[in-house]
């Protein structure tokens, strides 16, 4: 009668170690790879989404309360309130880029914040292109804001003044944009002045402008000092222009640098 023979298998040491550094290997290189893979998404991220991702320094100390409650009244009108920029309120002022300048507000406005993208955040000490300092708004009166732009960007004379730049019509041809909010028409131009105060040269301007993002009325004066060109812009529409052009005008008046 035959019988089986049984023989007892046994794995090869060599063949398990083999396995078994296969197996580590092949887990380290996905471990590797998933490491490499979310690099490179976390990477992606930072370049499509900067602003999501990397939280910038606020652009100025906003309040979005009225000013009226932590600003001091105006010296020459106290139904105003008197605004005076100093280092801490944008990073052109701390930079030195932009000289302190002021102006009066109602009480009842409020200080807005200026997005990142628009502050100069990003570029200071040199930018190249103009910035927004500061801007103020009443729901029923209507919204001032203070530009900036590089003197390098209007003329290559370094500290101009605002005369060497040129006349008020060539000068609002170069920054009507950034009065508007879109485009400029020199035909939406309504009046032009030039005013001294000391050494301080001003262009003033009153705008009709139906397709501003702005609003269909612009106010503007501008001035140049040091290394900058300093616009000041006050907008309404037509509803906030009948109640408040007079107010808006004074406080255009009142803007110095």
């Amino acid at each position: 009668m035959a019988t089986a023979s049984l023989t007892p298998i046994f794995s090869s040491p060599l063949k398990t170690s083999r396995t078994t550094t296969l197996t580590t290997t092949t887990t380290s290189l996905d471990q590797h790879r998933n490491q490499v893979v979310l690099r490179r998404q976390i990477l992606k991220g930072l370049v499509l989404s900067p602003l999501i991702l990397i939280k910038a320094p606020p652009s100025s100390e906003a309040r979005e309360i009225e000013v009226g409650s932590y600003l001091p009244p105006s010296p020459t009108d106290p139904s105003f309130v008197l605004f005076k920029a100093s280092s801490k309120d944008t990073p052109a002022l701390r930079a030195g880029n932009v000289q302190p300048y002021q102006f009066i507000l109602p009480p009842s406005w409020k200080q807005t914040r200026v997005a990142n993208i628009l502050s100069g955040n990003y570029c200071q000490p040199k930018c190249a292109e103009p910035w927004v300092e500061v801007k103020f708004e009443d729901e029923k009166q209507g919204k001032v804001q203070v530009v900036a732009s590089p003197l390098i960007r209007l003329t290559n004379k370094p500290n101009a003044t605002i005369e060497e730049i040129g006349n008020p019509e060539k000068l609002i041809a170069s920054l009507g944009p950034f009065v508007t909010g879109n485009s400029y028409d020199p035909d939406e131009l309504l009046e032009t002045k030039i005013e001294k105060f000391g050494d301080q040269t001003y262009y003033k301007y009153m705008l009709e402008t139906p397709f501003a993002l702005t609003g269909t009325h612009n106010l503007a004066k501008a001035t140049a000092k040091g290394s900058t060109v300093v616009l000041f812009v006050a907008s309404a529409n037509d509803k906030q222009w009948q109640a408040s052009e007079k107010t808006l005008k004074a406080i255009l008046d009142s803007f110095q640098i």
